[in-house]
């Protein structure tokens, strides 16, 4: 049932100079403040020492709840779904071109009335082959709806990350937000290094390319954490320390393993104004068992436990393990169930669909309020829309480097003194 929203004159004024042409050619008629991302970290650095949710949109039920929590909390949030969760080999149903109609149809529906980006999170380059993909396939995605986007080459040497971030800028739109990476996120494994980050990101800005982001391998890991050693805070500080020159704010990937007290502190002591979260919200709506913030808790034989009465009902998560383990699914990969079941999930009983999006609501709001500081971040957002008259806000940074000094040859040549340890071999995508 539609929500009658009450539109205030700054939301309608926002509405109307804040959508990106994208947006606006896609949902002419819509009343979805959906926004660059640039938008939604001018929001958090404005409010001081907050960060939002970037929410992974595994499945529709993690939207409604996210949405709904954000509307309560009075915050400006991000949607997002990753190459691997959301790209043309997808484990979920909700990707990078059916993701802005879902968040556009849903805030109408639930008269939503936060500003929104739709965020295209670890667009992986992993050679010259995602390379060439990407000069049609990035395109494609903004032609759906995208607003702000992730080149992730930190699976890459650092000269061939920075050289395909350059190439790859001239397909993204100058109003779009923008994230980049600096060491592929594997745990305490391979960890980001403020030289690193330094020679990215001065690269970048010798070719004009201002990111509002940079993500880091700063100890956490995708998926489930497996220990409580979590994120790094004293490096993280460190490397945006090292990146104050050129106004970078901090991506965290890999929250839900983290707890409350370090999430907190990440906001509060670093320059970081974006969080993922994934994994929790997945096991939140299907109703598994999990700590504070969001991890999933196994039983003695590495089983999920199932919370009676709340998210899926008891006989379709006995269907999801039974599915799982004739595939021999387990542990993270659970994720794989995604795809196969979200028609299965959206087909049962009205009470069964609105436990699994209230859950989610429930901890996402205490996270926004709580732990990251949001709360009240959506007025700002709009505020400064309404400022700046334009879906663009412009860069956060203008050029210092010399682009003579970030020429491909030198940036080759620059490479060879990086002293860099980028961890052991595997997939580590999200």
């Amino acid at each position: 049932m539609a929500t009658k929203a009450n539109y205030s004159p700054d939301f309608e004024k926002a509405l109307e100079v804040g959508r990106p042409p994208n947006i606006l050619s896609l949902f002419p008629n819509s009343k979805a403040l959906i926004v660059s991302g640039k938008y939604i970290d001018r929001g958090m650095i404005k409010k001081g020492k907050a960060m939002t949710i970037a929410a992974n949109a595994r499945s529709s039920f993690v939207i409604q709840g996210v949405l709904k929590a954000a509307q309560k909390a009075n915050a400006a949030i991000i949607i997002e779904i990753a190459k691997s969760e959301g790209g043309a080999n997808a484990y979920c149903a909700i990707n990078f071109w059916n993701m802005a109609k879902y968040v556009d149809s849903m805030c109408n529906e639930l008269g939503i009335t936060i500003p929104v980006a739709i965020h295209a999170d670890h667009y992986g380059i992993k050679g010259d082959k995602d390379i060439e993909a990407a000069r049609t396939e990035i395109p494609s995605m903004f032609d759906a709806g995208i607003t702000s986007i992730a080149i992730d080459a930190s699976h890459l040497p650092d000269d061939k990350n920075l050289l395909a971030n350059i190439e790859l800028n001239k397909y993204i739109p100058e109003w779009s937000g923008l994230e980049t990476e600096v060491g592929e996120i594997k745990g305490k494994e391979g960890l980001s290094t403020a030289q690193e980050a330094l020679f990215l990101i001065q690269g970048l800005n010798a070719n004009n390319i201002f990111p509002d982001w940079i993500a880091l391998n700063n100890g956490t890991t995708h998926g489930i954490e497996a220990s409580d050693a979590g994120i790094q805070l004293e490096l993280t500080a460190e490397i945006h320390k090292a990146l104050e020159k050129y106004n970078m704010s901090g991506a965290q990937h890999g929250t839900s393993g983290n707890n409350s007290d370090r999430l907190r502190a990440i906001a509060s002591t670093t320059h970081t104004t974006k969080a993922n979260v994934a994994t929790a919200l997945q096991m939140i709506a299907w109703g598994l068992e999990v700590n504070d913030y969001g991890n999933a808790i196994l039983d003695d034989d590495k089983n999920f436990i199932k919370v009676k009465n709340e998210g899926v009902t008891e006989e379709m998560w006995a269907e999801m393990v039974a599915y799982a383990d004739s595939k021999g699914i387990k542990g993270g990969d659970y994720k794989k169930l995604n795809l196969p079941f979200e028609n299965k999930l959206v087909g049962q009983a009205k009470d069964i669909r609105d436990r699994m999006a209230k859950r989610v609501e429930a901890f996402v709001y205490n996270l926004l309020v709580d732990v990251f500081n949001a709360k009240g971040t959506a007025p700002l957002v709009i505020e400064e829309i309404i400022s700046k008259g334009s879906c663009d806000p412009g860069p956060k940074a203008a050029q210092v480097e010399d682009p003579a000094e970030w020429t491909e040859e030198k940036i080759l040549e620059k490479a060879k003194s990086i002293d860099s340890y980028k961890g052991p071999e595997g997939d580590f995508d999200d």
